[in-house]
């Protein structure tokens, strides 16, 4: 049995800005999604105090796997004595966050920090991947 894909792909733009990985996602974060983004994310994570700002802006939808992900990428980061945001500006998104009892647990901000909204800069490393 094979399934065909009809909604969009989740693309991301990473990049490091004054040692803070800023991953812009784009698309969908569902089950068929979730596990290339989850190893990215364990990837950007693996260090000592990881940095990391997940701006969903763009993103249209988030099942459980989303949330999953969101929750386990939270975990991993805070275990290691880092720092995990989002960006997110969309009441639907915020919503489902709220509905899952995890509003007051990640920490949201509605558009990115100044320094990490201007796009790279001097010395930052970018990479997008669709």
């Amino acid at each position: 049995m094979s399934e065909n894909r009809t909604g969009p792909a989740l693309c991301h733009t990473e990049r490091v800005v004054d040692g803070t990985t800023v991953v812009e996602l784009r698309g969908e974060i569902d089950l068929f999604t979730a596990p290339p983004l989850s190893a990215l994310l364990d990837l950007l994570s693996a260090g000592l105090c990881p940095d990391v700002v997940l701006d969903l802006r763009r993103v249209s939808f988030l099942d459980c796997s989303g949330l999953r992900l969101l929750c386990r990428t939270r975990n991993r980061i805070r275990a290691r004595q880092g720092r995990l945001r989002l960006v997110l500006d969309s009441a639907g998104l915020l919503r489902v966050l709220r509905y899952a009892g995890l509003a007051g647990v990640f920490e949201v901000l509605p558009c990115p920090p100044e320094a990490l909204a201007a796009g790279p800069a001097a010395g930052a490393v970018s990479a997008t991947t669709c």
